[in-house]
């Protein structure tokens, strides 16, 4: 049965009856479609006000509330999904080049910022724009100068939180002091931990690093670290390189680098191994003592994470072509090249030496055997990955 619509035309419809209620012309009628009935006979003083809307029977009102009030629609608030936090990169001195093209990779470009150095060498930082509630990325490796990367590093980490950044990732595509992650004689410093430590109090939140010395510095941090490797860019650029005519061997050039030196060996089509013996009787400074492997007629090519004098990788070198090794190839993610690496590493030892971009390197330390890889897009893809939350 349909419901009735009742709305008086005038004042002058003085009563009508409707379901036993009078209604009378002192009735409030707010809007059309809807019926307020006043029942003359209560129990308590205050009368009993039942509103009708569309023929279904409301909730009863107090005397004092308004019904134009009762009448009013108000809707929902709208639920918007809080939008995700704005993702800002930032870079450091140390390797502007390769922020860039990280930055690149993201369809970004980096952050406003300045960084300046006082007459006695103090550092100073400034944000030239607002990071608050922003999950902000700091790409600075603490390559040589060491302190001074560092200490920059840290003074950015702590500009960022004090302007109120949601969250703070040291990028660090080569991780100063790495080598220094145990004590082999005593009373020595485990600088590792002391930077980990370090970049942790500054306010960091999270470090992502590219090819950690050693796996246990991972363990040195107490926030979490996501790891990137530049293996699969030195994969690439061999498997583009050598064709299956190529008789290759994979060396390690020491007896700690088994691991990396296997697990690339499984990315070539499961290349045999050989692993070179060493000593070393001091820092910077190593004697090659024996060859675990065969390496007669074959391509060899050594993996490293980093060179830095390249003593080590030199004496390799020799010792493989003193085995029956075809030609070899040198390959690290971590290019330091300290003094001397580079009258060692163009000698002729080489066919070619592969590194990557971690670390920049001036025009005077090319020279012809060098290739030079970028891990640009290797970084890119995880901090797009770490501001997604998802796996690395």
């Amino acid at each position: 049965m349909a419901a009735n619509v009742f709305a008086p035309s005038s004042a002058s419809d003085i009563r009508t009856h409707f379901f036993g209620a009078s209604l009378d012309a002192q009735t409030n009628f707010p809007a059309l479609g809807s019926r307020t009935v006043r029942f003359s006979q209560t129990k308590c003083n205050s009368a009993n006000i039942m509103l009708f809307i569309n023929g279904k029977l409301c909730a009863p009102k107090s005397k004092d509330e308004r019904l134009a009030d009762s009448l009013v629609t108000r809707p929902e608030p709208a639920i918007t999904p809080k939008p995700d936090a704005r993702l800002s990169i930032f870079s450091g001195t140390a390797n502007l080049p390769l922020s860039k093209e990280i930055a690149s990779f993201m369809g970004l470009e980096l952050g406003k910022i300045s960084i300046k150095r006082f007459k006695d060498g103090e550092i100073y930082v400034q944000l030239q724009e607002s990071v608050r509630g922003c999950e902000v990325f700091l790409v600075q490796p603490t390559c040589p100068p060491a302190n001074e990367n560092l200490m920059e590093l840290l003074i950015m980490i702590d500009a960022c939180r004090r302007a109120s950044a949601r969250t703070i990732t040291a990028v660090i595509p080569y991780f100063g002091y790495a080598r220094a992650d145990r004590k082999t004689q005593g009373r020595e410093s485990i600088a590792a931990k002391l930077v980990a430590n370090l970049i942790t109090e500054a306010g960091a939140n999270r470090v992502l690093v590219c090819d950690l010395h050693s796996g246990q510095a991972h363990g040195y941090f107490d926030i979490p670290v996501d790891s990137v490797y530049g293996e699969p860019v030195i994969v690439d650029y061999l498997a583009s390189k050598m064709n299956s005519e190529n008789d290759l061997v994979v060396v390690s050039p020491d007896v700690g680098g088994v691991a990396r030196a296997r697990h690339l060996a499984k990315k070539l089509s499961d290349a045999p191994l050989a692993i070179v013996d060493k000593r070393r009787p001091g820092h910077n400074t190593s004697e090659v003592m024996n060859l675990i492997g065969d390496v007669r007629g074959k391509v060899a090519v050594m993996v490293d994470d980093i060179i830095d004098t390249a003593g080590t990788i030199t004496n390799a070198a020799a010792l493989l072509q003193k085995e029956g090794a075809k030609a070899v190839y040198a390959c690290c993610t971590h290019a330091v090249f300290s003094p001397d690496a580079i009258a060692r590493l163009s000698g002729g030892l080489f066919q070619e030496v592969i590194v990557t971009n971690t670390i920049p390197l001036p025009k005077e330390k090319y020279f012809p055997q060098l290739t030079i890889l970028s891990v640009a897009n290797v970084h890119a893809e995880a901090i797009l990955k770490v501001h997604r939350r998802s796996s690395v």
